[in-house]
């Protein structure tokens, strides 16, 4: 080659980390017996890192799933088809226990580990990830129809990955979709105008038009329609008992920003068969159950995207040269990378711990429930908030080249506005943290027993708890001041957790600058005296 096409001063491809050697993430699942999954964890962090898993995500992105509606020969299909590595990814997914595996796995902290395996493997690609949060947080939904929960439970726990259009109780392994929202209401479901209507047989025939219907090529689904009496959850298989095809009908698929290996799609019950699951009416109350874990599945979801953009800005910083040294060596630049590792830090850590919170209160700890109900709905809100800003600052760092699709950094980018819109904007989430505490003042109660175990360790985490004490005790104008009051309970929070769990550099750095005042409004503004050596190098995938 001519000396002018010699490549230097570029970065190598990122590929060949362990995605599960993340000092962060481990800190996050403290509260939890988790090091009995270790081997495994590492063991799917290898797999994650490599380029291989990486071109899989790469590919099943870049390669979009097709609607097919009607076969060549006219009749009906709605079938979707996809890269042959979606399937890879879904495999490893399942066989790894990232879906509905915990709920049949007895092992102490297994909520938490599946958490920990979600966040490590969403590195890949988030898009494949949807269909398995929505199987993992079916179950407790089921549970209120013990004879459907009997039937369809033991195959949605199975680590099998069963891909296929046929009688769900013939296959080895099920994948559960969820289809609430409709055109006319979005997020106000209760503006629901899809109908179901009893039959004698005890099924309901269910005619309506949804306007967000997650993973289309799922084996059942929860659904909302109005029943006789009133908003009702119900249970529809893709196919029926007889082995004939349900009544679901495929309109089209969205065209999104990103998230574009998963299939969303808009559908129509055309007097499709369901089944009631939960009393009549009280749907709301039934399907709550799966918004809230598919909620702590977005908070992960962020967190990993955080996770995403530090490994590439810390990995292109430490091998790109400019004015005379690396960028990684020259403060501006390491006060910015420091600053992206902070937010990641917080924002793992609260993941995990409350995916812990979801172990111990399964196992009936009433503060546990308490703090996981007031917590997720605060972290969902403020962590889900902070990705795009953290995925842009991410994506500077690369300069030109991460403005190219190449770099994988466009993409983390279009991905980062997901987790805050899915399962509730930010005003839903913000609105939902309010509800809770009018609902159940206990669990303001165990948010200030949470923070109480750290007073006395930060004068600034201590002042700031002060602070929020007094907005808490004013209720006027509340909700017009709903995110200024919950970004503040959530970044006191994290405050608490990271002195609680985290690293002694990340716990101080987030105090100065985000509870102490001394930040600015971009990232790369934290004061002098943090230690951006060691929150850099724990942000890290591996040495220089």
């Amino acid at each position: 080659m001519p000396p002018t096409h010699e490549v230097t001063n570029q970065a190598p491809p990122p590929y060949g980390f362990d995605a599960a050697a993340y000092p962060a993430m481990w800190d996050g699942l403290a509260t939890v017996d988790a090091d009995w999954a270790a081997d495994e964890l590492h063991q799917l962090g290898r797999l994650a890192g490599s380029e291989q898993a990486q071109e899989w995500g790469r590919l099943a992105e870049q390669n979009s799933p097709v609607l097919r509606t009607h076969d060549r020969y006219g009749h009906r299909i709605d079938e979707v088809e996809f890269h042959p590595h979606w399937h890879d990814l879904m495999t490893v997914a399942v066989e790894n226990g990232l879906h509905a595996a915990p709920w049949s796995d007895l092992r102490p902290g297994a909520h938490a580990v599946r958490a920990a395996k979600n966040f490590v493997w969403t590195l890949t690609d988030p898009g494949h990830i949807c269909p398995i949060s929505m199987t993992y947080a079916a179950v407790p939904a089921l549970r209120e129809q013990p004879d459907l929960a009997r039937t369809y439970e033991p195959l949605l726990t199975a680590c099998v990955y069963d891909f296929g259009l046929r009688e769900p109780t013939s296959k080895r392994g099920l994948i559960a979709g969820m289809s609430m929202t409709e055109k006319q209401g979005g997020s106000d479901v209760r503006a629901n105008t899809t109908t179901a209507r009893p039959n004698p047989d005890g099924s309901y025939r269910i005619v309506g038009h949804k306007w967000f219907t997650s993973a289309p090529m799922s084996d059942v689904f929860l659904t909302l329609a109005q029943a006789p009496g009133g908003l009702s959850c119900f249970l529809l298989p893709r196919v029926l008992p007889d082995g004939t095809r349900n009544a679901i009908h495929l309109q089209r698929l969205k065209d999104k920003l990103g998230n574009r290996s998963n299939a969303s799609s808009e559908i129509e019950y055309d007097g499709a068969l369901g089944w009631l699951v939960g009393e009549e009416g009280r749907g709301v109350n039934t399907i709550i159950q799966m918004v809230n874990l598919t909620r702590l599945d977005c908070t992960i979801g962020s967190a990993a995207g955080m996770r995403a953009g530090v490994l590439q800005a810390i990995h292109h910083a430490k091998h790109r040269s400019a004015f005379g040294a690396r960028l990684v060596e020259q403060p501006l630049m390491t006060n910015v990378l420091a600053d992206l590792a902070v937010e990641a830090e917080a924002a793992t850590v609260s993941a995990m711990r409350l995916a812990g919170a979801v172990d111990k209160s399964l196992a009936g700890d009433e503060h546990e429930s308490l703090l996981r109900r007031i917590g997720l709905a605060v972290m969902k809100y403020w962590v889900c908030k902070r990705a795009p800003a953290h995925a842009a600052e991410a994506l500077e760092c690369l300069g030109g080249n991460g403005y190219v699709e190449e770099s994988g950094m466009p993409r983390l980018f279009r991905e980062s506005p997901l987790m805050s819109i899915w399962e509730g904007s930010g005003n839903v989430a913000a609105l939902d943290a309010l509800r809770a505490m009018a609902k159940q003042p206990s669990t303001v109660e165990a948010y200030f027993a949470e923070l109480d175990t750290v007073s006395g360790v930060d004068s600034r985490l201590d002042d700031a708890i002060a602070r929020v004490r007094k907005e808490l005790s004013n209720t006027d104008d509340i909700q017009y001041r709903a995110r200024q009051v919950i970004e503040s309970m959530a970044m006191v929070l994290q405050g608490a957790w990271l002195h609680k769990h985290g690293d002694a550099a990340a716990a101080d750095a987030f105090c100065a600058s985000r509870l102490g005042g001394d930040w600015g409004v971009a990232f790369g503004t934290l004061p002098t005296g943090v230690d951006t050596a060691t929150l850099i190098e724990r942000g890290a995938p591996f040495g220089a």
